[in-house]
């Protein structure tokens, strides 16, 4: 099984419970290909480096996943034909960092820091 890291980036104006639908729909898709889920991230709201589709900014979702070539073939014909979708990428990895959150706030950064210390 070959390990990858799956982001997509959804319209800005959607909602909470769509992008909830969003990330249940494309885990099911994972998950009925054979595939292992190892873990979801919801990055939230970020600015795009340009104007794709009319949008200036986008909610990105990360999938870490175990699986063939199949799996992803599934998905991005999927995404291929989503309307709330802006983009995706698919990654080959070697190996998951499931330690580190890119994305958490400053404060929890350092909170999470500070306990590690002692």
């Amino acid at each position: 099984m070959n390990l990858y890291e799956h982001t997509i980036v959804v319209r800005q104006d959607i909602s909470p419970s769509q992008i909830k639908q969003l990330t249940d729909k494309y885990s099911k898709i994972v998950e009925k290909n054979e595939g292992n889920l190892v873990k979801t991230e919801n990055w939230g709201l970020l600015n795009l480096s340009y104007i794709i589709k009319k949008n200036k900014k986008g909610n990105y979702i990360h999938f870490k996943f175990k699986g063939s070539g199949k799996v992803v073939d599934e998905l991005e014909k999927s995404e291929r034909i989503d309307k709330n979708l802006l983009k995706y990428l698919t990654v080959k990895v070697k190996k998951f960092d499931l330690e580190t959150n890119y994305f958490e706030s400053k404060d929890k950064e350092k909170i999470h820091k500070d306990e590690k210390k002692k």
